[in-house]
């Protein structure tokens, strides 16, 4: 399996399950829509992300946490900046995780899968890792691949529960 250097988010945010990779490696203008909408109103019990008010849909781009272009939150990311600092390539590198950052993270979601991924990170590897993340997003009843925080598989609509 080749890794994808770019999409190593260091806070344990796989980016090649994300929807906003995903939405603009697809080019899909109703899944861009859809996450504009989404991250402008944010959702209920899930937070939402600060200045994403003004979102449009050409601003649903990015190749990766680590990649040049990246999304706007991911460019304004405190987690990837301490890890850089710090001289890890990642909080599965740092001891002191779970730290302030992943504690006030404002996505609920986000929050969940870095409580989960780090540890998993630490235990298996860097590559066992990232093949798990891309098997975990995969819809159970139809074989769909999903991104992270997909509730509904956009295929046979079965409820999903795998951040």
């Amino acid at each position: 399996m080749t890794v994808n250097l770019d999409w190593l988010a260091p806070c344990g945010l796989y980016c090649g399950v994300c929807a906003i990779l995903i939405a603009d490696r697809e080019d899909n203008q109703k899944f861009k829509e859809a996450l504009v909408k989404l991250y402008r109103g944010g959702v209920v019990g899930k937070g939402t992300l600060p200045g994403s008010e003004n979102l449009t849909v050409d601003d649903i781009r990015c190749d990766g946490c680590l990649a040049e272009e990246r999304f706007l939150h991911c460019r304004q990311c405190a987690i990837r900046d301490c890890v850089e600092a710090k001289g890890y390539a990642g909080c599965h590198e740092c001891r002191d995780f779970p730290c302030e950052h992943i504690e006030t993270f404002p996505m609920t979601v986000g929050k969940k899968v870095m409580l989960r991924a780090i540890p998993h990170w630490r235990a298996v590897g860097t590559e066992q890792w990232v093949r798990d993340e891309e098997t975990r997003y995969v819809c159970p009843s139809c074989g769909n691949r999903v991104f992270r925080g997909a509730t509904r598989c956009n295929r046979c609509k079965a409820e999903l529960d795998l951040d």
